[in-house]
């Protein structure tokens, strides 16, 4: 329970910081024997723990972080409900012949998994819900560099497909490692159901063995999923230089009638493998905001007016006429040319130099402010119909296409611009002899004031 103290008028002033449940330990240990008898740094650690996740979560409220950014307060452990862990220091743990000494006189018989790459900082003992404890070391990361490659690659995640890369022999399939044990859910999920206690009553030794048997395909399924996409991105690592990885976030997919094959994906997992993955082999990997990369043509660069929907999994191009399965095009925009040039970041892209093939792109001019820059990303096209003055008696229609290129110019407001053609697209007029003639001939039959002013705004 928090302390009592007294505020500046008087009043009780109710305080939980780490200084004061400190001060609540050393009293609780001498009046608590079987406290007493345990180890104090876990206890002391644990302290520590509070003190940081609740001043953290005060921050970000005195801050207005928005609610889902916010860090949560800390939160009682149940007794019965949660598995027990236990953090100790530098101080309360040394490996000796193979053998983890902790505080206390507690000698523990590890089995390694891996050799440890450095003197761990802190170690934590932990309980799984199978009834498995582990130990987790903490050591300092360090990079083991790959030989380099020359290739980069980019990834779009799906439901259909994992992870759907711009090179073939890397696409990750979904391996449905839930579907398949689904039926043996199924089965100890109704084992519990029969044998549910009654509330405030403790489960039968039916109930608690089938409890423990779903634990235990549950945490083969998250095993299965979590080997599958460690080595799978071993070899995405293994064999690229640099990654270009969609930013997706699939918790939305939660809510959606996709959950079940989206939870069986484990898109999250498989992307913090690779970008972990990545990070310790010394790669390049790069975060692509998932925006738009569904519309974006990888070969052109032009966005699809419409969003598309996800039963269309064929990607028309209405610029250019490519065509390419979805995710395949989504995989190719990722990783497009010059994504990895500076000034590319999360959320932003920078303008593609070289078109599709290695030749030069085509280029159009914008002109912002007095000033002419250009752009290689076309947005789209439309057509315009423009009449003429007759010929011979016959109507004359001009039909002119126009291409819109997106901006790159972060300064201007304006998202795209039209093709600027010098001596086609003045504002207007068109200014060819026939126009000219007319106009002149207008002028004069009006004559007058009108006509003056109508002859001297014609176009030279």
């Amino acid at each position: 329970m928090p302390g009592t103290g007294t505020g500046p008028k008087g009043e009780d002033k109710r305080t939980c910081g780490p200084a004061q449940l400190d001060k609540m330990l050393t009293e609780a240990r001498t009046r608590t024997p079987w406290l007493r008898e345990g180890s104090s740094v876990p206890q002391q650690q644990i302290i520590r723990d509070f003190g940081k996740s609740r001043a953290k979560a005060q921050k970000d409220i005195r801050d207005r972080l928005p609610q889902r950014q916010r860090a949560g307060m800390p939160r009682w452990k149940k007794k019965h409900g949660a598995d027990p862990s236990l953090n100790y220091t530098k101080r309360g743990f040394r490996l000796k012949d193979g053998l983890l000494h902790l505080a206390g006189n507690i000698v523990l018989t590890v089995v390694w998994s891996r050799d440890l790459p450095a003197d761990p900082s802190s170690v934590r003992v932990y309980r799984d819900s199978v009834g498995h404890w582990y130990a987790s070391f903490v050591v300092p990361a360090e990079i083991q560099p790959l030989p380099g490659t020359g290739e980069v690659i980019g990834v779009d995640w799906g439901v259909k497909e994992t992870a759907t890369t711009t090179s073939d022999a890397h696409d990750f399939p979904h391996a449905e490692h839930g579907r398949k044990a689904q039926a043996k859910l199924s089965r100890y999920d109704r084992m519990m159901a029969r044998r549910k206690p009654a509330k405030g009553q403790p489960g039968s030794k039916g109930y608690r063995a089938a409890k423990k048997l779903r634990a235990k395909t549950y945490a083969k399924i998250a095993r299965q999923r979590q080997d599958a996409g460690r080595k799978w991105a071993k070899k995405v690592v293994r064999d690229h230089d640099a990654i270009a990885v969609e930013d997706f976030r699939p918790k939305f997919l939660a809510k959606s009638s996709m959950a079940r094959k989206a939870a069986d994906a484990a898109i999250g997992a498989t992307k913090k493998a690779l970008t972990e993955m990545g990070r310790k082999h010394g790669r390049d990997v790069r975060l692509v905001h998932p925006a738009h990369t569904t519309m974006d043509c990888a070969h052109c660069g032009a966005r699809a007016k419409h969003a598309l929907p996800l039963s269309e999994r064929t990607y028309t191009c209405t610029a250019c006429g490519a065509v390419s399965p979805r995710d395949k095009n989504s995989a190719r925009g990722d990783a497009r040319p010059g994504w990895s040039q500076p000034g590319w970041c999360r959320g932003r892209k920078t303008s593609r130099s070289a078109a599709p093939g290695g030749g030069l792109s085509q280029e159009s001019p914008s002109f912002t402010r007095g000033r002419i820059q250009s752009s290689a990303r076309v947005h789209g096209r439309y057509v315009r119909k423009l009449r003429d003055v007759a010929v011979g008696g016959l109507g004359v229609v001009i039909e002119l296409r126009i291409r819109r290129f997106r901006r790159e110019n972060t300064a201007c407001t304006a998202v795209t611009f039209a093709e600027q053609i010098v001596g086609l697209t003045t504002p207007h007029s068109r200014p060819t002899p026939l126009l000219r003639g007319v106009l002149t001939r207008i002028g004069l039959a009006l004559a007058g004031r009108a006509g003056a002013r109508l002859a001297s705004a014609r176009p030279t």
